[in-house]
């Protein structure tokens, strides 16, 4: 990769918000549980307060909230504010790094601090990228619960026309030693971005997602991918990791047969989405310890 870059991306304004910070708070209601449990056909059960939330429902926590008119035409706030103003059409979730310190439980009042962490544009093979991390700490009563650090990429919207199934496929995924099939549909995808305030038309407006930013079909989230990646990682091992890494390869879409696989490797455990016969999708490590 070099560091050339469009003239309209002035890399030194957006490193300018490298060190910018801002606070939210939420609560882990019992309403917000309930249905988060019953989109992953987790439990029907309605929690009662100190009940152990499930995991990864931070994504649903303290999420923005901005007005429908500040939204922009993909369905994502506006830039500038919080985020910087990349000047590049296409944003999506690259992946994250998170460490587990401990559990949210039913009825605590969570306060997330977000810092901008760095700010990078590199020249890829699908064009020019913008990389945004975002560092995140959820903390509870004065406890850390949750750490990451998030990254986002902004791409051009040439580069994200490879959503559609290339001529010349990649290799498909390997195997696992342990795998499972996963049911992923419109309605899942929906109700996922209810519970996670998430606006980004590709996951539920199929009109937009094929004709306007060439995918296949409606896009499955990369963190729904991870969350179903982390509860089988604790379901072979029978407890949480310590660590959890997940990383965005590939697209996913709601026709197509998914499948959550897994391998052991040195300790720790891989694990990784694919759909039959395509790519891994979603790659991830579960580290305990």
């Amino acid at each position: 990769m070099t560091d050339t870059y469009p003239r309209e991306i002035d890399i030194g304004h957006l490193r300018s918000w490298i060190g910018r910070e801002e606070t939210a708070t939420d609560t882990v209601s019992i309403d917000l549980v309930h249905k988060f449990n019953a989109m992953l056909d987790l439990s029907s059960a309605i929690p009662a307060a100190g009940d152990v939330a499930p995991l990864l429902i931070n994504y649903c926590l303290a999420q923005p909230v901005v007005r429908n008119s500040l939204l922009g035409h993909d369905g994502h706030p506006q830039k500038g504010g919080f985020l910087p103003p990349v000047p590049l059409p296409r944003r999506m979730w690259a992946g994250s790094s998170l460490t587990f310190y401990g559990d949210f439980r039913v009825g605590d009042a969570v306060t997330r601090i977000s810092r901008i962490a760095d700010v990078a544009v590199k020249d890829g093979r699908s064009g020019v990228l913008c990389f945004v991390t975002v560092e995140h700490r959820s903390v509870v009563d004065g406890r850390l619960v949750v750490e990451e650090r998030q990254d986002i990429v902004y791409r051009e919207a040439a580069a994200i026309e490879g959503g559609a199934r290339a001529a010349n496929p990649a290799t498909p995924a390997p195997a696992g030693s342990h795998g499972r099939p996963v049911q992923v549909d419109p309605t899942l995808l929906f109700r996922y971005s209810a519970l996670t305030f998430n606006g980004h038309r590709i996951h539920y407006d199929q009109p937009y997602a094929v004709h306007v930013e060439h995918y296949q079909g409606l896009v499955v989230h990369g963190p729904l991918q991870a969350t179903l990646l982390l509860n089988y990682a604790r379901e072979l091992r029978g407890s949480v990791p310590k660590h959890f890494i997940f990383r965005g390869l590939s697209p996913l879409f709601d026709h197509d047969r998914i499948s959550l696989n897994a391998q052991e490797a040195d300790g720790r455990l891989k694990l990784w989405t694919a759909r039959e016969g395509g790519p891994v999708a979603l790659s991830a490590e579960a580290v305990w310890g």
